[in-house]
């Protein structure tokens, strides 16, 4: 093979795989309309749609010339720069994982995902765990073909299969060991913290109603200090907050409680940090797969550094606490910075995953991760799942839930087929806290910075240490040149004791 085949080889993958980030994006707003603003009666319409298109993206990939074009194009590798070298290796793995899956398979899988999800929204609000389970057993069975055909043909274990879909490279007995060392020492550390705070006043509730448009509007403009591009994304409402769209047209979701202001602004900031991560992702490499996010653990230490890490210093409540009074017409003593803080911090466990503190969060993951694997090895079935969660809450978090709503279903990840990545959430934690610190050491007046509202010197930390950097490293890799150290729980503990027991 000539280098000029060869590097024509490579131009028209480039190519291919332009056409198919435009598919992605697509299919990515129809998932967006759907959850947000399309009428439920379409429901089945739409999830065809987005079966045919997952179908067509399947079939360009897998296209036997696709495997012709990369063994072509492998000649040409020793001659190609940094970035065009980390390209090709990634448009290999992509292919490998959609190779692995059959065409038949994707379809009956978007069919079902869509038609589970839908299902989901509904028996959530009705608490009826009985009419989702024979859905989710069927998205389950095909969740467990495709990861034992990505076996196959990637040498991993079912789980693991799936797991490199959400974080390239990530093995099951990574998480084993970071989980263990977590476990180790957060029990005891929880009950310590637990008992600090019981020795103070606990804080103070303010008063609602939180009108809605308020907290909107609220939302929108700590998004715009964060640095996000309304001309370039927008804000909605939906069951569960996520970011979607693509880098140049976000979409961001969260929800509201009129009785609580706190949850919905949180959650704003945290899914605006996966925005900006987005948005911040290498231009000139857009559309290729070197120029996408780095799987889901960085995705998550992106959201979780801007939410847990930067929006919840003393330095940013205190820029923060004046704009809640004005908001709101708030004041006396529930309304003080101090106490907004401590209401910020408090640590109990909790029902609810996406309204835990950080110091119990680890646990709520935890969970997810052993029941996920098990239902995935087949050792528990959809039926046994509320039976076996309540068990798991009650054995991490002491706590059991009254019914299935805050219990089992209240997360869209399994209904919509998201198996393998609740992991990368607390890896995302552990991520960020070294991130935090690393960035606390580049620019010295980060804190002061976030105590005016100010996230500049953070995200330039970012942009140039982790966006910018693309798909060229490995996950691992990434946070290793960002901070100086592997991947570890060292400076979350560090985090949580600095925090909530001021050593």
């Amino acid at each position: 093979m000539t280098l000029r085949n060869s590097t024509a080889a490579y131009e028209a993958l480039k190519d291919r795989f332009n056409r198919l980030s435009a598919l992605g994006g697509a299919q990515a707003v129809l998932h967006w309309d759907r959850a947000t603003m399309m009428p439920e009666g379409g429901a089945a319409a739409r999830a065809e749609q987005q079966a045919v298109l997952s179908l067509i993206a399947h079939e360009t990939l897998t296209a036997p010339d696709t495997a012709e074009l990369l063994a072509e194009a492998e000649d040409a590798a020793s001659s190609l720069g940094e970035w065009d070298r980390a390209n090709l290796a990634e448009m290999v793995r992509i292919h490998a994982h959609a190779t692995a899956t059959p065409a038949d398979l994707v379809m009956r899988l978007s069919r079902q995902k869509s038609e589970t999800e839908m299902i989901w929204r509904r028996a959530r609000a009705a608490n009826d765990y009985a009419s989702l389970a024979p859905a989710l057993d069927k998205l389950i069975s095909l969740v467990r073909e495709q990861a034992a055909a990505k076996a196959e043909a990637l040498g991993l274990s079912p789980y693991d299969a799936l797991l490199d879909s959400y974080d390239p490279g990530r093995r099951a007995s990574d998480i084993d060991r970071l989980f263990a060392e977590l476990e180790a020492f957060l029990p005891d550390l929880l009950r310590e913290v637990m008992e600090h705070q019981a020795s103070e006043a606990a804080p103070l509730v303010p008063e609602g109603p939180f009108p809605v448009a308020r907290q909107e509007e609220l939302g929108r403009e700590v998004m715009r200090l964060m640095g996000f591009d309304f001309a370039h994304g927008r804000l909605d409402v939906s069951h569960h907050p996520f970011t979607g769209g693509v880098p140049d047209d976000s979409r961001i979701t969260t929800r509201y409680d009129e009785a609580d202001f706190t949850e919905s602004l949180m959650a704003v900031i945290h899914e605006t940090g996966h925005s900006l991560y987005e948005r911040g992702l290498p231009a000139e490499w857009r559309g290729q797969p070197v120029g996408r996010a780095r799987g889901m653990t960085i995705h998550e230490s992106q959201s979780l550094l801007y939410e847990m890490q930067a929006a919840r210093t003393e330095g940013f409540i205190a820029f923060l606490t004046p704009h809640f009074r004005a908001a709101f017409g708030g004041n006396g003593p529930a309304w003080e910075v101090d106490n907004i803080l401590r209401h910020y911090r408090k640590v109990r466990p909790s029902l609810i995953r996406v309204q835990a503190d950080e110091v119990t969060y680890p646990l709520h993951v935890m969970l997810r991760y052993r029941l996920e694997r098990a239902m995935i090895a087949g050792d528990l079935e959809a039926r046994d799942l509320p039976a076996a969660w309540n068990d798991g809450m009650q054995s991490l978090l002491g706590i059991t839930p009254p019914d299935d709503a805050s219990g089992c279903m209240q997360d869209i990840h399994w209904p919509s087929g998201s198996f393998g990545y609740f992991p990368t959430y607390t890896l995302g934690a552990l991520a960020a806290a070294q991130l935090f610190a690393a960035a606390k050491q580049a620019e010295p007046g980060l804190e002061a910075a976030l105590g005016q509202g100010d996230f500049a010197p953070l995200t330039r930390f970012v942009r140039e240490k982790v966006h910018g950097i693309g798909a060229r490293m490995t996950p691992d890799e990434i946070i290793l040149h960002a901070t100086g150290e592997p991947l570890g729980v060292s400076a979350f503990r560090r985090h949580i004791n600095r925090r909530y027991l001021s050593k």
